[in-house]
């Protein structure tokens, strides 16, 4: 039972992280697209709830060089709310877009016109980057502590070093290993690193409070150079059977001469790392998107009687629990399958003749 309640308590963080000014200034009316897509795009300022009408935000650096040079302060020199023409305007003619082109991005006000930047801002997304990559370093660095101190012969340790020994031992064994064959060893940093980063990734992006709560991993983005580094990889690792099997296949001679194969063989190599692009960022973001529209149902039907209101929070709540439980069984899946596609490709790079 004490499992269910943290479940429960966890939920109610999620509720009181839901921004109750979300909301049409016409009719009163709960915006869910808006805090839907607030939560899982990226922003310059982090936003934790609103009490009232106060917007409770963690502001974060902005770094920019416009026209009249380098610029480096804080999110909370912008203002609250868009303008009428829809800026949220900044010292150094700076302005957040809340429209138009270049909506949700910072632009240089230049009369009419509106001119980017450039912009090596600390958003929410690299701020979120930032802790989980410290996060990943003390979960790796602690362990590493431990296994310096003692020698091979010392019992097993205990507790999290324990924990992270079994998770290394059991994705080296099944699915680095199977997956790369023989010379395994030279691609464990890079396949633990992406499985650990992942996971951790996940697991903080389903917080629904700081230092969690930021979408990372359902930012294509990050799931882009994700996938780019197992396709360099894969690439370098590429024996002269991988290459031949590409350009010069066994194949009767017409389809070589007519390059059909060749040409989807080479095509297969660059949808191979758009899947895993894809896989990860639409699983992650789609469970970011129904929990928070799971949890918003309570707010849509609280004006709709108190018979309605009642069972369908009582609906809510019970879906967000097993979307909630569903999620933490994603978070693994999708580092597990992330980590073992990316070890399969490389294995199949280095297949000899």
């Amino acid at each position: 039972m004490r499992y269910l309640d943290h479940i429960i308590c966890f939920l109610l963080a999620l509720i009181l992280a839901v921004p109750a000014s979300a909301a049409d200034k016409g009719g009163g009316k709960l915006n869910t697209s808006q805090i839907v897509v607030g939560h899982i795009k990226d922003s310059y300022d982090w936003h934790v709830t609103d009490i009232g009408k106060k917007h409770i935000v963690i502001n974060l650096p902005v770094i920019v060089k416009s026209s009249t040079g380098w610029h480096v302060f804080s999110t909370a020199k912008f203002a609250e709310e868009a303008d009428a023409k829809g800026y949220r305007k900044g010292p150094f003619n700076l302005a957040i877009a809340s429209q138009g082109e270049h909506a949700g991005k910072i632009v240089e006000l230049q009369g009419n016109k509106e001119v980017l930047p450039f912009d090596i801002s600390i958003t929410k997304t690299v701020a979120v980057l930032f802790i989980d990559s410290i996060i990943l370093l003390l979960c790796i660095l602690l362990p590493a502590r431990w296994y310096r101190k003692h020698k091979a012969s010392d019992p097993a340790p205990s507790g999290f070093t324990g924990l992270m020994e079994m998770l290394v031992s059991w994705v080296e064994d099944n699915i680095v290993k199977p997956g790369v064959g023989e010379g395994y060893e030279k691609y464990s940093p890079y396949l633990l690193t992406c499985f650990f980063f992942i996971l951790t990734c996940n697991m903080m992006g389903i917080m629904p409070f700081p230092p969690g709560g930021g979408n990372l991993t359902g930012n294509i983005t990050c799931t882009f150079f994700l996938a780019l580094c197992t396709f360099i990889i894969t690439q370098f690792s590429g024996s002269k059977h991988y290459w031949k099997d590409i350009f010069w296949p066994d194949v009767p001679l017409a389809l070589k001469a007519f390059p059909l194969i060749p040409l989807i063989e080479f095509v297969g190599i660059f949808t191979k790392p758009f899947a895993l692009m894809i896989r990860l960022f639409a699983n992650m973001m789609a469970g970011h998107a129904i929990a928070l529209s799971l949890t918003c149902i309570i707010f849509v039907v609280a004006t709709m009687g108190i018979g309605v209101a009642v069972g369908m929070s009582t609906l809510s709540v019970l879906m967000s629990i097993f979307m909630m439980c569903l999620e933490f069984l994603v978070c693994f899946i999708q580092a597990m399958v992330f980590t073992m596609l990316s070890s399969i490709f490389i294995g199949l790079a280095r297949a000899k003749e």
